[in-house]
């Protein structure tokens, strides 16, 4: 089953530019479900096209897989991995031995956002890695726009492209979304699939992320009539968006009213583009002000400004769950979508149910795009908790195919891609929530890497996010928000504990921090935890209040490393290994409070 051809639609040019949509659309529909009744046979197909283009790889040739390209010879000769193994690897090739993983060689490096280990991780990137992002955007995309059907309008989309290095070898070594954005094909696709951006390429691939950002905001209002969709890779840049938004917004006002660029962009490439969608607007600028001198909070800004938009659309799971309610703030009544499931190492499956929750959000595993795997994982009962190894705490059977999951139950993926990859261990946790037709609809559980453990406790990023929502509550009735968080465990002291770092939308008094920290120490649920707080081999809980603006400078840290704004992640724990992220939120704590929910 061969990929759509993006270009098949406008092979009709009697047909209107609407009804060739409709025509595209449900072409990529029909092929997605002829896929996926067909994804145990295409899964052993992909396999096969995989190990014979790359059979001839140093890596694989050493495996002794003899031609061989069966999954059982597969499982039996090819180790699980995880990036450290291949580490070794990636590095010849981005110093010149581009054949090492692969049979063609590989063309870039993609680099990973770096927020969980420090620094980011070079992974291999080539053409075929191109041809599954765009299969995961026709689908989702088809999809989608039967539930919310569009027209020929613009979206305002906050992407942005990375810094762009080259290698040893002469690699280009960038994020994986700036690989993919300079893809002449992701550009014929997009132009095809979805509505034009309101941006220039000139804002997308401007150096300075800020400048980028108050251009996409103007570009975004001058097109506000025909903006229909409002989207970024990740929740956390509409969001910063949007709260920068608030603070500039009388600046735009005014570039639209005089239609003059503000002085604040100085990049040549990013000023000229702007400047020749600029015309003097009073009207319009009007219009944006009195709209914005109206508004309570910013509430439903996003459809007060763009009225036509349909929906609000990024990655809206795992870590990026907690920007969700000021998120829902902002986008009113409207819609909000979570984007595909996918990593820096490449794509698992596509929304095909745009009208669940970002909360609720399934993922179609796309048969045809890897090899995949599952490793069956259990939780341990209490009893044996003293038994497990306290960086797992999950029991692990022999992996199983794709068509062999269980629904309900939770696994960790593996994955084997077009790109050097194989067996490769993901690290993320995953529930299958169904099926669609013979493929699994798997729900995001969370990162096996990222858990707060100091004893027999095991707290995840989603228990994390939970305590702090709980203890959020209490900021309530001051009318403030924790702008952002995240964790860290001090064993510098004995017992070790879980310290919380929290920004605040604005001061509070002791008693209601006091509150909120001994809230947080109580929202931890786990059997581990909860035992070792009684019996002290876990100490008291620490809630650090870091300064305004702290988690932007975290976000500067991460961007002057080569992440790029819209792949960025707020780290949700922070180790000793990631040193300068904690440096930055030690050196802005203002208060601290210790947990005394457990005093005897």
């Amino acid at each position: 089953m061969r990929l759509l051809d993006s270009k098949l639609v406008w092979r009709f040019p009697s047909v209107s530019s609407e009804k060739m949509r409709v025509f595209s659309l449900e072409s990529v529909i029909e092929e997605f479900e002829a896929l996926t009744n067909d994804a145990g046979r295409l899964q052993t197909e992909s396999l096969r096209k995989i190990l014979e283009q790359n059979g001839e790889a140093e890596y694989l040739r050493n495996l002794g897989l003899g031609g061989r390209t069966d999954p059982e010879s597969f499982r039996a000769c090819v180790p699980l991995v995880t990036h450290r193994d291949l580490e070794p690897y990636i590095q010849r090739i981005a110093d010149g031995d581009t054949s090492v993983l692969t049979g063609k060689p590989i063309t870039s490096i993609s680099l990973s956002s770096g927020t969980t280990q420090g620094k980011p991780k070079f992974l291999p990137f080539n053409d075929e890695l191109v041809q599954s992002t765009m299969q995961i955007y026709r689908t989702s995309f088809a999809f989608r726009n039967r539930e919310y059907p569009i027209g020929d309008g613009k979206a305002l989309q906050f992407i942005y492209s990375s810094r762009q290095v080259k290698t040893k070898g002469g690699l280009i070594a960038t994020t994986a979304t700036t690989n993919v954005y300079r893809s002449e094909q992701f550009k014929r696709t997009m132009k095809d699939i979805q509505s034009q951006c309101t941006s220039p390429d000139e804002v997308i691939f401007g150096p300075d992320f800020r400048q980028s950002l108050y251009c996409h905001l103007l570009c975004g209002l001058i097109y506000s009539n025909e903006v229909q969709i409002i989207s970024s890779t990740f929740a956390h840049s509409i969001v910063h968006a949007f709260r920068t938004l608030e603070q500039v917004w009388e600046e735009l006002c005014i570039d639209i009213r005089e239609g003059v660029l503000s002085s604040r962009i100085t990049v040549p490439s990013i000023r000229s583009a702007v400047s020749k969608l600029l015309i003097p607007n009073p009207s319009l600028a009007d219009s944006i002000y009195n709209k914005c001198v109206r508004l309570s909070n910013w509430y439903g800004v996003i459809p007060e400004l763009w009225p036509n938009a349909k929906y609000v659309y990024g990655i809206m799971t795992g870590s990026m769950e907690p920007y969700l309610k000021k998120l829902r703030h902002y986008a009113g009544s409207l819609p909000l979508m979570s984007a595909d499931y996918g990593s820096s190492e490449g794509w698992i499956g596509a929304n095909v149910n745009p009208s669940l929750i970002p909360e609720l959000a399934t993922f179609a595993v796309l048969p045809n795009i890897g090899y995949f795997e599952f490793i069956p994982l259990e939780k341990p009962e209490e009893q044996e908790l003293e038994n497990i190894a306290s960086t797992i705490h999950y029991i692990e059977s022999e992996p199983v195919g794709l068509t062999e999951v269980e629904v309900g139950k939770e696994y960790e993926i593996i994955v084997t891609n077009f790109a050097g990859l194989y067996r490769y261990r993901l690290g993320d946790v995953v529930r299958v929530a169904g099926f669609h037709n013979s493929t699994p609809e798997l729900q995001f559980v969370c990162r096996r890497s990222l858990v707060l453990s100091i004893n027999i406790d095991k707290n995840t990023e989603k228990d994390l996010q939970l305590a702090v929502e709980e203890a959020a509550k209490l900021l309530a009735a001051e009318k403030l928000e924790v702008v952002d968080f995240t964790s860290h465990v001090d064993t510098s002291t004995e017992p070790g504990h879980y310290v919380i770092f929290w920004e605040l939308s604005s001061d509070t008094t002791e008693e209601v921090l006091r509150s909120c920290c001994n809230c947080l120490d109580l929202a931890f649920v786990d059997a581990g935890y909860i035992g070792s707080r009684k019996v002290g081999t876990i100490g008291p809980l620490e809630l650090r209040v870091v300064r305004k603006k702290t988690f932007e400078r975290i976000l500067e840290h991460f961007l002057g490393l080569g992440a790029a704004m819209s792949q960025f992640k707020t780290p949700r724990f922070v180790s000793l290994s990631n040193s300068k992220v904690l440096q930055i939120l030690c050196r802005n704590v203002t208060r601290c409070y210790f947990s005394t929910a457990y005093d005897i």
